[in-house]
Formats: structure tokens, sequence, C-alpha cells
């Protein structure tokens, strides 16, 4: 049961990954912060909104770099080790991806 990997509790990742992983949410925070900037300096509502757009797309290219690594690496280990349950705790998590 070493092996099985349980991703929603606990997963190492390798120092490029998490490198990347959070430089991405950092540069969301950033984003983030400038938005409630622009909110606190009275900016017009579709440039506040252009921005609000940006970090939506900021987070889906968080998420989908995120999902194929769980896939590469979690997934695929599980189903190796006989784990095959992880497939429906994958469809689920695309699930809530997707609404």
């Amino acid at each position: 049961m070493e092996d099985f990997c349980d991703c929603s509790r606990h997963k190492h990742r390798e120092q490029p990954e998490y490198d990347a992983l959070i430089r991405r949410l950092n540069r969301i925070e950033g984003q983030v912060r400038g938005i409630r900037g622009m909110v606190e300096k009275e900016a017009y509502c579709t440039d506040i909104l252009t921005q609000v757009s940006a970090v939506q797309s900021a987070l889906n290219a968080f998420s989908k770099e995120l999902l194929g690594s769980h896939i590469k690496t979690c997934v695929v280990q599980d189903i190796q080790n006989g784990h095959t349950e992880v497939v429906d705790d994958l469809l689920t998590t695309i699930q809530k991806l997707m609404k």
C-alpha cells in the first residue's frame, strides 16, 4: 500500500514542477492584487473585468498543468498498482473543473 499515491492528501513534487507551479501562483497572486488596486483606484469596470478574465485564464492554465501532472504521475502509478478506483476520482475531478 506504500506505493498508493493519494494526491488529494499528499504529493511529493520534483523541484522543477514545484517551482513552475509556485511561479504561476505568484503571478496569479500579483494579478489579483492588481485587480484590487484597480478597484481601490476606481478603475473603469471593463478594464477590471479584462484583468479578471486574465486571472481566470491563468488559473485555467495552472489547473491544466496540475491535472496533466496528476494524470502522468498519480493516476498512472495507481493504475499500475491495481488501484483502478483512481479513474473514478479523476472523472469526478474533471467534472468539477468543467463547471
